[in-house]
């Protein structure tokens, strides 16, 4: 994935800074070893976004391959499906003529006329000649034609066959490419965390070995450690949140719910694509759009694992949500640092998951939600009212 190893360098304590600022030669050591650790977290931070942001395109760009698969195979196995109908009734026909054909001197009219006495005169012996002769062609042509529909009902087979393998194929590396992009996505979140723990601090220590005025080292502590409460207290009520039954989740039968306030700004289907300067939206919807504004929560439709939370190319940062017997979810355009669950964590019918945004190829902040079976996409409309939840 050409994501670098953890940083193992320790890190300075305000011991070491404290000692050091006795002596010049201490001093300029300490200032480089610590410059040098925060461009190390700031390289490291860059190279693994690098990293997730190119494996998530790979993501994006299976998953989609994955999901015209589906939708070619569907689509040949449906013609299969009509053409081995009309090579059946093809087939019946053909066996009704031979039927005919094969009698003595057969029920049907016109056969009758084939065998009834001598003809009267060349004029009338021609002309039931003439008619035996347009019956044979017939026949000939209800053959030829029940032989073609059956070749071309098993060439659509065939064809449909090759299709569900190709998408089977195409699912499994879609999965793999899940994986390894939630590997790039933990890389590059435990790189910023690393990040964000330490780089305050050495920029306060930093500062305590340059500063030339009367601030102290506990000065600057104190600081830090304001800095830290202040982050520490945003993480307890965006867990406190997270913990919360979402109070606006409009409930169904099944433990299901609404993951989304606002009206359905676009439904699920064929659509003409909106263009922006970040490119054009696809022209098919595999999901529902629901727009509540920026920084909306977005709550889990039921309970499941989180098995993806990260950037997912087109669909920007994504989550996905294994609720069991085949059934998944899926949320996308969560709003850079909206997503508050990891991989791997079990959630609970509308806990808050996220909050709304405008991430990736998205006109607008709203939740792109979807529905899967068995890992391919379904009507998340028809999936949710059938369930007495309306999207």
């Amino acid at each position: 994935m050409g994501i670098p190893a953890a940083f193992a360098s320790s890190y300075p304590s305000w011991d070491d800074v404290q000692r050091a600022m006795n002596d010049e030669g201490a001093k300029a050591t300490e200032v480089a070893r610590i410059q040098a650790l925060i461009s190390d977290l700031t390289q490291k931070v860059a190279d693994t976004q690098s990293a997730a942001a190119a494996a998530s395109d790979q993501l994006y760009a299976a998953q989609q391959q994955f999901f015209a698969a589906i939708t070619k195979a569907d689509l040949l196995q449906a013609q299969a499906d009509s053409s081995a109908q009309a090579a059946d009734q093809a087939a019946r026909k053909a066996n009704q003529v031979a039927a005919q054909l094969a009698r003595d001197e057969g029920n049907d009219p016109s056969l009758r006329l084939f065998f009834a006495g001598n003809a009267e005169n060349t004029d009338d012996l021609l002309t039931r000649l003439g008619t035996m002769d347009k019956f044979l062609d017939y026949s000939r042509s209800v053959y030829e034609n029940a032989v073609s529909t059956r070749n071309t009902a098993q060439s659509l087979a065939d064809q449909a066959k090759v299709a569900r393998n190709e998408r089977d194929r195409l699912k499994q590396a879609a999965e793999e490419k899940m994986k390894a992009a939630q590997a790039a996505a933990q890389a590059a979140k435990a790189a910023l965390d690393e990040q964000a723990s330490n780089v305050e601090t050495l920029k306060a220590q930093l500062a305590a070995l340059k500063d030339t005025t009367t601030n102290t080292v506990a000065g600057y502590q104190a600081g830090v450690a304001a800095r830290a409460a202040e982050e520490q207290a945003r993480r307890e009520r965006e867990a406190a949140e997270a913990a919360a039954n979402g109070g606006g989740a409009a409930a169904g039968s099944g433990g299901w719910v609404r993951p989304h306030g606002g009206a359905r700004s676009s439904s699920y289907g064929p659509r003409t694509p909106d263009c922006g300067p970040q490119g054009c939206s696809s022209s098919y919807h595999y999901g529902a759009d629901l727009a509540n504004g920026c920084g909306a929560p977005i709550y889990a439709a039921n309970s499941g694992t989180v098995d993806y939370a990260g950037r997912n190319g087109n669909y920007g940062n994504y989550i996905r949500i294994q609720h069991g017997a085949g059934i998944s979810t899926g949320y996308a355009h969560i709003m850079d640092g909206g997503i508050i669950v990891d991989s791997g964590q079990q959630v609970g019918s509308g806990q808050i998951i996220a909050y709304a945004g405008d991430t990736g190829r998205s006109f607008g902040c709203h939740l792109h939600f979807e529905v899967y079976i068995d890992g391919g996409y379904t009507n998340p409309i028809q999936f949710m009212e059938d369930r007495g939840v309306y999207v």
